[in-house]
């Protein structure tokens, strides 16, 4: 089904462009994270969706409708902010209400509908609560239902995670997905972290100064980056140069590794090898020869730091598998062929 469809969308504020040349399809039903670090456009691309800024060039289309010149209003969307903007003086029912109140909805109609969504969102009873009394999770599901009451077409959220503590955060990117999926709503969320884009969204997309570098659903983002700037932006990598001799083969700080073969053409370029995928081994036999900097035991991770030709690389391993290394111990660390990216050079 047709959904949200940018079109070689661009915003330049005099000199500086914002967002470049941006061409993205949303389908129906859809959860979007527009995923980049501070500065790359994301939120200029959703205050475009929004109809708060408008573009520069290109369009935007909606189930197949142009909205590029279509006020806010109008657009049929569901908005929550980083600051949630509740209404301090209104109860939590006020809040929710308060969009179908200024649309003229029939009071009895408008509980029903805040009913309907405090059961949603598991605040039942608390309609009449003032929302200053509210727990950081319960106010950010307050907003997450007010935005719902219109039932809009659209669902747009701008880092609305981000002021919660960490613990708080993880349970309540759980429920938003839970939630969006039991709505099949279109919804976009524009995040700075990573790990929220991973756990939430159908595509992630990443962005970086204004373009979008790989759209793509989250594994194949982790497994499959487009660029060194993707591989290094989510997760963790090791991104290493590697050559081809004469006879084909792939050399990394100075082994052959074995296996592993670069596209046709391709001299040159870097390999990305996630820290979870560098096997430690005896030196030789064809390993890469390191020696053990840095040993760090996170609980449910260690993570040994390998030093190989000047060039600092980490491998992962789960507590029960903890390699039996020491800080200055020689290692080998082999790369599974099947486990490398060659990325763009």
């Amino acid at each position: 089904m047709p959904g949200l469809t940018l079109e070689n969308v661009t915003k330049q504020f005099g000199s500086f462009t914002a967002v470049d040349k941006v061409d993205l399809s949303v389908p129906h039903g859809t959860f979007v994270c527009l995923l980049g670090p501070s500065g790359c456009g994301k939120t200029t691309l959703m205050r475009m969706i929004a109809g708060l800024d408008l573009p520069t060039s290109g369009g935007i289309r909606l189930d197949g409708a142009d909205i590029t010149q279509v006020p806010t209003h109008k657009r049929d969307l569901g908005m929550v902010f980083q600051s949630l903007a509740l209404f301090p003086h209104l109860t939590v029912g006020e809040n929710i209400a308060y969009s179908l109140r200024i649309r003229g909805i029939g009071k009895e109609e408008q509980r029903k509908r805040v009913d309907e969504l405090l059961s949603m969102i598991h605040l039942q009873g608390f309609g009449d609560r003032p929302v200053g009394k509210l727990s950081g999770g319960q106010r950010q599901r307050v907003a997450i239902a007010r935005a719902l009451a219109i039932s809009p077409r659209l669902f747009l959220l701008d880092e609305p995670l981000s002021a919660l503590d960490a613990k708080l955060r993880e349970a309540m990117q759980v429920e938003l997905r839970q939630l969006q999926q039991q709505l099949g709503i279109t919804t976009i969320v524009v995040t700075h972290d990573q790990r929220e884009a991973m756990t939430m969204a159908d595509t992630v997309v990443v962005m970086n100064g204004g373009r979008i570098r790989q759209a793509a659903p989250p594994v194949d983002i982790y497994r499959r980056p487009a660029d060194a700037f993707v591989a290094d932006f989510i997760g963790s990598t090791n991104l290493v140069d590697f050559t081809v001799d004469s006879a084909g083969r792939v050399v990394v700080l100075g082994t052959t590794v074995e296996g592993l073969a670069a596209p046709t053409g391709v001299a040159s370029g870097v390999l990305s090898v996630r820290p979870e995928d560098l096997e430690l081994t005896a030196p030789g036999n064809g390993a890469l020869a390191g020696v053990v900097t840095f040993l760090r035991d996170l609980g449910g991770t260690v993570e040994t730091f390998v030093e190989v030709g000047g060039r600092q690389l980490v491998a992962v391993s789960m507590p029960h598998a903890r390699p039996d290394v020491t800080v200055g111990q020689p290692v080998g660390v082999r790369l599974r062929p099947e486990a490398c990216v060659v990325l763009k050079s």
